[in-house]
């Protein structure tokens, strides 16, 4: 048993060592890379993959893991050894599938438009991407190929890319059940007046913003001896070993919120991978697979902690430091009204808690739509801006606002990462719950400064066992339940129910 499981480790270690340099390549394309190195980046990327890929689908390793089937089956599920027997095998089997040659070509494209991407959305030009992301989709609907017997074309990429064991039949009843709740109460919240938010809107150097926004995720608990933040188009967390978790941001000098939350929900991502048990390191252990469990950390941060009173009774004098003419005559009552302003935006990724998931909905549903054939990428951007006016009431002036805003059809495929974002909202308030039943007085902690009783919880619960569970698996570990969005729905009653005036 120890031979074997030494020489799996040493496989394993390989591979992730090929794709941490590939991450580490990313990383560099997405925050300091000239744009003439687009070209032979995504060869590089496209290389390393390529021999990742062929490593994990040696039928040596297929041989190993067969060997290693009755020790997995003589140990305890939730063991370390049968854990990584059993994740190695799902990856094995998921990879063997998959031609080299076909991982090698989705990566170049990805690379190469990325870079389209980054040029594509401040020019304001859908035209410079249309015909890669048309590849995209024929790339993605490839890949749902090498996994005949779904019952929808999104459920192998849905588990392929995020989500192992999700299915689109679990995720549009969730969402619809989720959508029937958030309407009126969106429609409740329009009807009453909204709080002024100028306050946020005034020119804040860059340099203090960022500052600031690394003290706060440093205060969380972010360690920077195995970390750090720099800046790009689209925040982002990448982890390229337990002991380099980067985080990165973006930064508006007339908008105090940007950079600010921007920071703290990539410091939740961060958290969570640099509290991975390190016994793990170069193993798929070490990875978090499902990013429901993942946008649940970045979205209990940002949200149920970061734009919370207790936080800002604790941080707000702070910050009135640092911007003592634009906050030193701003009360806090006043501060906590203007970052919890419920309002209609274009940006996902600026949207309140109360409309945000109406934009991840959308986009899960267009995706679907150009999977299932019902839709053209040709016609995506008349797409997007007519679902914004139906289910937002605003409409994109342009494709930098609006198709072309978030990264991820890309940089990655088409189908299989948006889900996670809401799914994440619904379990960062389950889990919040679970930590509040031990620890009730939890927001006179944060009044403190106290976060660590916070972040030893999850540490413990949940962040050291990185990626031995999957979503479901993990839920019910976590919170003694399974996944329901009546946590979340009463959080939200509650707190907008209180700003607002509701009944």
């Amino acid at each position: 048993m120890e031979e074997n499981l030494t020489e799996l480790r040493r496989r394993l270690q390989e591979i992730l060592d090929l794709q941490g340099a590939a991450a580490v390549l990313r990383w560099d394309q997405a925050t300091y890379m000239p744009p003439g190195g687009a070209a032979s980046r995504a060869r590089q990327i496209a290389t390393l993959e390529q021999l990742a890929h062929e490593k994990l689908t040696d039928p040596q390793l297929g041989l190993l893991l067969e060997d290693l089937r009755p020790v997995e089956e003589s140990l305890p599920y939730d063991s370390d050894e049968a854990s990584l027997i059993r994740v190695t095998r799902r990856l094995y089997e998921h990879a063997a599938r998959v031609p080299a040659g076909f991982v090698a070509e989705l990566a170049r494209h990805r690379a190469q438009t990325y870079d389209a991407w980054s040029r594509a959305r401040p020019a304001n030009d859908f035209s410079l991407v249309q015909p890669l992301l048309e590849r995209t989709l024929e790339l993605s609907r490839q890949l749902a190929g090498f996994f005949p017997g779904y019952e929808h074309i999104a459920d192998p990429l849905i588990d392929y890319v995020s989500e192992p064991g999700l299915k689109v039949s679990t995720v549009r009843p969730l969402f619809a059940a989720l959508r029937r709740e958030l309407v009126p109460l969106v429609r409740a919240i329009a009807d009453r007046p909204a709080p002024d938010d100028r306050c946020l809107h005034q020119y804040f150097p860059p340099s203090q913003q960022l500052a600031f926004a690394l003290e706060v995720a440093q205060g969380i608990g972010y360690d920077l001896q195995r970390g750090r933040q720099d800046l790009t188009p689209h925040p982002f967390t990448t982890t390229l070993g337990l002991g380099d978790v980067r985080i990165t941001t973006r930064v508006r000098e007339d908008d105090l919120s940007e950079a600010l939350f921007s920071t703290i929900h990539e410091a939740g991502h961060a958290l969570y991978e640099q509290g991975i048990d390190p016994a793990f390191e170069g193993t798929p252990l070490a990875v978090v697979f499902s990013s429901g469990l993942h946008e649940s950390q970045s979205r209990l941060w940002e949200n149920l902690v970061g734009r919370s009173l207790p936080f800002w009774s604790f941080f707000y004098p702070r910050l009135q430091q640092y911007f003592p003419e634009q906050l030193g005559d701003v009360p806090l009552d006043v501060f906590y009204r203007a970052i919890n302003r419920v309002k209609p935006s274009l940006i996902r990724t600026d949207a309140d808690e109360v409309t945000y998931n109406l934009h991840v909905i959308l986009r899960f549903d267009l995706e679907l739509e150009l999977l299932e054939g019902k839709l053209s990428v040709r016609d995506l951007p008349e797409a997007w801006r007519e679902r914004y006016r139906t289910d937002l009431g605003v409409v994109p002036p342009d494709d930098r606002d609006g198709v072309l805003q978030d990264s991820h059809w890309f940089e990655g495929i088409i189908g299989g990462a948006f889900q996670g974002y809401t799914i994440g909202n619904v379990l960062a308030a389950q889990i919040f719950e679970a930590v509040c039943r031990e620890h009730p007085d939890l927001p006179e902690r944060f009044a403190r400064g106290d976060f660590a009783t916070l972040l030893h919880w999850l540490r413990e619960r949940l962040y050291r066992h990185g990626g031995k569970f999957t979503l479901s698996e993990m839920v019910e570990r976590v919170t003694g339940r399974p996944l329901e969005i009546g946590p979340y729905v009463a959080y939200l009653r509650a707190k907008y129910g209180e700003l607002y005036g509701l009944q």
